[in-house]
C-alpha cells in the first residue's frame, strides 16, 4: 500500500467521527520498515491503538499525528514507541505483542518493554526464555536474582508462581541446585491426607496443579517425569517437611497464605545451605479458620526488616490475563455495580 492510499484511508477515518480535544501530537517514525509496520493492512495496528485508548490517528510517511486529549496524547505515544523499540528488537512484532502493550500501558504508562526484555531467564540451552511482564514482575526478577529468600505477595495472575517456577527450572537444568521442592499447605484436607486414595503423589497432585502447569507450559512432560523419577523435582504437601533440612535446593511454598504461624515457622527453618526459597501468596484469599492468622502475614510483619530477605508486593496493575479475561471481569464487575 502506498503512503498517500495510508494517509487517506486513516483520515477519512478519523473524518467520520467527531473530533472534540483539541490536543494534537506529532510522532516521528523514519525507519522505512516501521512505516510499513504501521500502514499494513490497512493500517490495523493504528485502528487497534485508537480503539483501545480512544485517540484519532492519521499517518503519512514518517509522521503520525495524535489528537485527543492529553492523557490518550500521552498513552498513545508511549504504546507506539514501545511497538517501534519492540520491533527494532525483534525485527518482528505480531497482533498479541500489540495488544500486550497496549494492555500494560493502560495500566503503567512508564512500562518500557524493551526493558524487561532485557531481563530473561532461560529454560536449558534451546528451551523457553521467560521474561517479567509489569514493573511489579522486573522487581520479583531481581529480587529472585539477589535475594536466597523472597515473599512474593499478590492477587491472582501477577506471575508469582510461573516466574518462580521459571527461575527453579533454570537452575536445576543449569546445575546450579540438585533438586526443586514444590509443596504447599493442604488446609481442604486438614494437612490429614490418610484417608485420600493413592499414594502421596497422587494425594497431594490437585493442590499442587498450578505448579505443575507452570511446569508443563516451560518444559515437556517427559524431561518433568525424568526429574520426578531421578528425585530432582519432589513435590509434598507443608505437613510432610517437618524435621528436614533442604540443602542445595530450590524451594517453592505456594499458597503461604493458608499456612499457620507454626507452619511457615517450621517451613523457613528447613532452608539449608545453597538453597533459594520463595514463597507466594494471596493475602486476600485466606482459607484458614478465623481464629488463626495466616503465617504469611506474621511473617511480613516479623521479617520485612532483615538483610537478605526480599519482600515484593505485586498489584492489580501486575495482573497479566489474556485481554478477553480483563473485558470478561470488567463485564461482571459492571454488571454487579447496576
Amino acid at each position: 500500500m502506498e503512503d498517500s492510499e495510508s494517509f487517506k484511508i486513516t483520515q477519512s477515518f478519523i473524518s467520520t467521527r467527531d473530533v472534540k480535544a483539541p490536543v494534537e501530537s506529532k510522532f516521528e517514525i523514519p525507519e522505512r520498515s516501521i512505516q510499513e509496520l504501521f500502514y499494513a493492512n490497512s493500517d490495523e495496528i493504528l485502528h487497534e491503538i485508537e480503539k483501545e485508548i480512544g485517540l484519532y490517528i492519521g499517518g503519512r510517511e514518517a509522521q503520525l499525528i495524535l489528537r485527543g486529549d492529553q492523557r490518550k496524547i500521552k498513552e498513545g505515544k508511549k504504546i507506539i514507541e514501545n511497538i517501534v523499540s519492540l520491533y527494532q528488537n525483534k525485527k518482528r512484532i505480531d497482533r498479541n505483542d500489540v495488544s500486550f502493550i497496549i494492555n500494560r500501558v493502560k495500566k503503567d504508562i512508564d512500562f518500557n518493554i524493551v526493558e524487561l526484555q532485557n531481563k530473561q531467564v532461560s529454560i536449558g540451552s534451546n528451551g523457553k526464555s521467560i521474561t517479567p511482564k509489569s514493573s511489579g514482575q522486573s522487581h520479583y526478577f531481581d529480587a529472585i536474582s539477589k535475594n536466597d529468600l523472597i515473599f512474593a505477595i499478590g492477587p491472582a495472575g501477577t506471575g508469582k508462581t510461573y516466574l518462580a517456577m521459571a527461575f527453579a527450572l533454570h537452575y536445576l537444568i543449569s546445575e546450579n541446585i540438585s533438586r526443586i521442592i514444590l509443596t504447599r499447605p493442604v488446609v481442604e484436607a486438614g494437612e490429614n491426607l490418610g484417608y485420600l486414595p493413592g499414594d502421596l503423589e497422587q494425594k497431594v497432585n490437585p493442590y499442587l496443579r498450578p505448579l505443575y502447569d507452570a511446569i508443563y507450559d516451560m518444559i515437556p512432560y517427559a524431561m518433568f517425569q525424568k526429574f520426578v523419577e531421578k528425585g530432582a523435582i519432589e513435590v509434598a504437601p507443608l505437613a510432610y517437611m517437618r524435621g528436614r533440612t533442604l540443602h542445595d535446593s530450590f524451594i517453592i511454598l505456594d499458597e503461604a497464605q493458608n499456612t499457620t504461624r507454626g507452619q511457615i515457622l517450621m517451613f523457613l527453618t528447613r532452608i539449608g545451605y545453597n538453597s533459594k526459597t520463595i514463597v507466594t501468596g494471596d493475602i486476600t484469599q485466606i482459607d484458614l479458620p478465623k481464629t488463626k492468622e495466616s503465617g504469611l502475614i506474621v511473617a511480613s510483619k516479623i521479617l520485612k526488616n532483615i538483610d537478605d530477605i526480599s519482600f515484593v508486593w505485586l498489584g492489580p496493575q501486575d495482573v497479566v490475563r489474556h485481554p478477553l479475561v480483563e473485558k470478561i471481569i470488567k463485564a461482571f464487575d459492571k454488571y454487579d455495580r447496576e
